[in-house]
């Protein structure tokens, strides 16, 4: 019997990580139809492969379909909002306790270095928007690596996903970089001094302050 060779990853992935960069990059801003037709012809794909990928950001929340009128991106409402950052608070304070007994000493460390780097990001003069994003999104799950539990991380991913439909309006108001930087050294403090209860209290606060500069 003759092996078939497999691709390494299927055509409708490539698909919704294309679909999921416009989306998150604002090239399909909230609100937007999502055009099969135009985007199978501009990728040069069946519209399958396309379908499929929808599919897939349907389920992450990033789409939402509409009877008879086809696949749109998602507008986040504000009780969405509160409702993404509830969960992540109970998740990512979850995961900070847990990170305080499992995280070895050069884990720890690790983690300092990475919320440098994020300082040094969010430096107007030298820094980059898109870089602190990045940054700070693997800080938090820099902290859910070292909590040690991927099924919460997988949950975490997913909302995260919802959240940044809407990062733009919120870390950059006035102030909020600063504070958003305080928030994090509160809890890598925590985390290096060994306290569960504060690194979930600073996990809690640090999304309530998210949250209420988001709405």
């Amino acid at each position: 019997m003759t092996a078939v060779p497999l691709l390494s990853r299927a055509l409708y992935e490539e698909v919704a990580d294309w679909l999921r960069q416009r989306i998150f990059s604002r090239e399909l801003p909230p609100g937007t139809w999502i055009d099969e037709m135009k985007i199978a012809q501009e990728l040069g794909i069946s519209r399958t492969p396309l379908r499929e990928a929808i599919k897939v950001l349907a389920a992450e929340g990033l789409v939402t379909m509409k009877v008879r009128r086809g696949a749109y991106v998602t507008e986040v409402s504000q009780q969405d909002l509160r409702e993404v950052y509830e969960l992540l608070a109970l998740l990512e304070a979850d995961a900070a306790e847990a990170a305080c007994w499992r995280a070895t000493d050069e884990e720890l460390a690790e983690l300092r270095r990475m919320h440098e780097q994020l300082e040094a990001a969010a430096d107007p003069a030298t820094g980059s928007r898109e870089r602190f994003f990045e940054l700070n999104e693997a800080f938090h799950l820099r902290v859910l690596d070292l909590g040690h539990n991927r099924w919460r991380k997988q949950l975490v991913q997913d909302l995260r996903k919802v959240m940044k439909l809407n990062r733009h309006g919120s870390l950059f108001k006035q102030g909020r970089v600063a504070e958003s930087l305080a928030e994090h050294r509160a809890i890598l403090d925590a985390l290096c001094a060994r306290n569960p209860k504060a690194a979930a209290e600073a996990v809690r606060r640090h999304f309530a302050n998210g949250l209420q500069a988001a709405v």
